[in-house]
């Protein structure tokens, strides 16, 4: 970008890097960023660099955390006997703010993609099993995003899952064909969570 510093451009190439984030949201992110004053910009540094040291993945269920197991598998309020599963940690923060699910997750860490070159094999599925293994599940929801990758996941895994006596739901069509949990409405997650279907 003519007339503009190296450091700046650098920031720019870096916000464009981010889901989302084109060139002119990039530059509006930048020069936001510019305004802030300086305590404010070491801050939001501090967050990041905060985040990316104390954050890591639940062992039981592979959402994020800061203690381990996370908040929701050591609450012993929630039902163990049900696990929803989804596709990242974003899905089980977009179900959370529903208040209405009162069971336990697994995050598979993404979805069968054959053209994206994602096997089975590559997903927390073999956790899933071991977890399953105990006998204290008895229902286990699909929630994974409803696109083709989705559909294709939720089904595997019905398939695996079934004969191991554990009743296999998928989350209702309140979610639209293509679109993701996590921008999801809580009045569309809850009807989805509510209207569930056995696979």
């Amino acid at each position: 970008m003519a007339g503009f510093s190296t450091s700046f451009e650098r920031l720019l190439l870096e916000l464009e890097k981010m889901p989302g984030v084109g060139r002119k949201t990039a530059q509006r992110l930048a020069f936001h960023l510019l305004r802030l004053p300086d305590a404010e910009a070491e801050d939001l540094a501090k967050s990041i660099l905060e985040v990316k040291k104390n954050i890591k993945p639940c062992s039981v269920c592979f959402s994020i955390t800061e203690e381990n197991p996370c908040g929701i598998c050591s609450d012993s309020r929630r039902d163990s006997s049900i696990i929803c599963v989804v596709e990242q940690p974003s899905d089980v923060l977009a179900i959370e703010r529903t208040n209405e699910f009162r069971g336990r997750y697994h995050v598979l860490m993404g979805v069968i993609s054959p053209l994206e070159g994602i096997r089975p094999e590559d997903l927390r599925i073999k956790e899933l099993l071991t977890r399953l293994g105990s006998g204290e599940v008895g229902e286990l929801i699909m929630g994974m995003n409803p696109d083709l990758e989705g559909e294709a996941t939720a089904l595997y895994l019905s398939k695996l899952i079934k004969p191991l006596g554990v009743k296999v739901t998928r989350i209702a069509r309140g979610l639209p064909a293509g679109g993701d949990l996590e921008y999801a409405d809580q009045v569309t997650l809850t009807r989805a969570l509510e209207g569930r279907k056995e696979l």
